[in-house]
């Protein structure tokens, strides 16, 4: 990619926005002395704040450039996955959030280890912290390789300079200081895809209709294929790879569960994931248009050869927005990669704590195990600039497609054994250990016979089983290990007794207490 450099206003913009990071790490550390503050925020931020770090949890570079590249490379499919989210939202988030909020102290995975044992904790906390470790990985590689481009800086300084910044936000501020720079990231975000939004529909000859006509002619515009085949990238196979998303993100993730412990209530927290999800969707689709957006206006001005797509986006910030703007546009920009991160390194450090410090070490005092989470922050921040090294070898695939599957793999059934603990009360312990077994089983064997590795026409299956080998799409892989653990679970707890379960970790009981009025009503 050509690098455009920028100018001093930019630079100062940039340097501000950091600077202003850096104080609100300052400003938020005067109260983190004890863990409930550091990651929970002693239960005092209100709803509209939660919503808009919940949109910025979720919105990271990933979001500001892989979107975009998709959009300009294809169609709309990949937004079918966050589509889907607020359907699962409105079915499920009454009685998740008094469910954490009533039966968890700071761990999501409290739950599974009280419906079925540790296995199932650390399986699934496990599968969290792998999940977020390529999550982070991916939103540094993004950023460090779009800035680079846009400023002509050192890779590793950028790296550098930008884990610096996060790790102080997130050693020093704690969850509420990552919460309220959420929401100026918020506003900055979306201002700023509109901004671009409007500047590239108006830079096409002939405005929003050519846009529309060159998309739609070229097969930019829609959400297809449509048939049902499971091999390629669909629309069914994104639509149920976006339940089952939906599912893991508002019920088994920390990073969002934390956000419920954040709220004064029930009630604000239902409000806050409401508000999140349905400021989120049209962020994303806003990012995703900027995509098809640009296909249009490189459909009459070509491109350099051999660009990327995920860098077509920053090229054309530096070198058509005016200066100044694209000081905004990449404050919002490092501003997206910054929040989204400093959420992970505090959730990943409340899960460190929660569950594995405090079982190898239970009889600290909470100022130790405080002291050990922000440890964790710095171990944690370290070790995401390194796994941004691994994606330099990711050639042109798309590093969207590249986070949806690593997502499918490294959550591979936990929302299966979330579902089996909140609907059914006859799954046990052994049942579901037994599920999870057969969840690693068929996940090893259709990873290894789906996946090549090698350079060029000389790439070999890792494991090549003939016409036994899986597949089907990647993203499926999630899907189908969801399903192993609730049939093989169900199944296999069956062969043991019935638990005796506490009835307020089943969706029936909170039906009943609800009912009895016995718990906040959320509407």
């Amino acid at each position: 990619m050509n690098t455009a450099h920028l100018h001093i206003p930019d630079y100062i913009i940039i340097v501000v926005f950091l600077c202003i990071t850096v104080y609100f790490g300052f400003r938020f550390s005067k109260g983190q002395n004890s863990t409930q503050s550091y990651f929970a925020a002693n239960g005092k931020i209100p709803s509209w704040a939660i919503g808009f770090s919940i949109l910025a949890t979720l919105i990271s570079s990933i979001t500001f450039l892989a979107y975009p590249g998709e959009g300009y490379s294809s169609n709309w499919i990949l937004l079918v996955q966050g589509l889907m989210v607020p359907i699962v939202l409105l079915t499920m988030i009454w009685f998740i959030v008094p469910l954490y909020r009533k039966v968890i102290g700071l761990s999501t995975y409290e739950y599974f280890e009280k419906r079925f044992g540790s296995f199932a904790r650390y399986y699934s906390s496990l599968g969290f912290v792998l999940t977020h470790f390529s999550k982070m990985g991916t939103v540094f590689f993004l950023l460090s390789l779009a800035l680079a481009n846009m400023t002509g800086v050192n890779t590793l300084i950028i790296i550098s300079v930008i884990g610096v910044v996060i790790i102080i936000l997130a050693l020093l501020g704690g969850i509420e200081a990552v919460i309220w720079l959420d929401v100026i990231q918020g506003f900055m975000l979306f201002g700023c895809g509109i901004a671009c939004l409007i500047i590239i529909l108006y830079s096409v000859n002939g405005g929003p209709a050519e846009v529309w006509h060159i998309a739609s002619t070229n097969g930019h515009t829609g959400f297809g294929p449509y048939n049902f085949d499971f091999k390629k990238l669909t629309f069914i196979v994104m639509a149920i790879n976006g339940i089952f998303y939906g599912i893991q993100k508002y019920g088994t993730d920390q990073t969002i569960v934390q956000r419920y412990l954040t709220a004064k209530s029930d009630r604000s927290a239902i409000k806050a994931s409401l508000m999140g999800v349905f400021l989120l969707v049209p962020v994303w689709a806003l990012f995703m248009f900027i995509g098809t957006a640009l296909f249009a206006y490189y459909h009459q001005n070509p491109l350099p050869a051999g660009m990327r797509p995920d860098a077509i986006f920053p090229y054309f910030i530096v070198s058509k927005i005016p200066t100044g703007v694209v000081g905004l546009i990449i404050a919002a920009l490092v501003s997206a990669a910054v929040c989204s991160l400093g959420a992970d390194l505090n959730c990943l450090a409340a899960v460190g704590v929660e569950d594995y410090y405090k079982r190898f070490y239970p009889n600290k005092t909470d100022k130790e195990y405080l002291k050990a989470g922000k440890w964790i922050v710095v171990f944690a921040g370290i070790g995401s600039l390194l796994i941004a090294a691994l994606y330099l070898s990711a050639g042109n695939e798309g590093v969207l497609g590249i986070v949806f599957t690593l997502y499918a793999i490294f959550s591979g059934g936990i929302a299966g054994i979330f579902l089996l603990g909140l609907f059914s009360s006859r799954a046990n312990r052994q049942g579901v250990t037994i599920g999870i077994i057969a969840c690693i089983v068929f996940t090893g064997y259709a990873f290894l016979t789906s996946t090549k590795i090698g350079t060029g026409s000389h790439k070999l299956l890792l494991l090549d089983l003939g016409k036994y080998n899986f597949t089907h799409n990647k993203l499926m892989l999630g899907v189908y290990s969801h399903f192993v653990v609730i049939i093989v679970g169900y199944i296999a707890s069956l062969s043991f007794p019935k638990p005796d379960i506490d009835k307020k970790l089943l969706y029936s009981g909170w039906l009943h207490a609800k009912r009895n009025k016995e718990i906040e009503n959320p509407e």
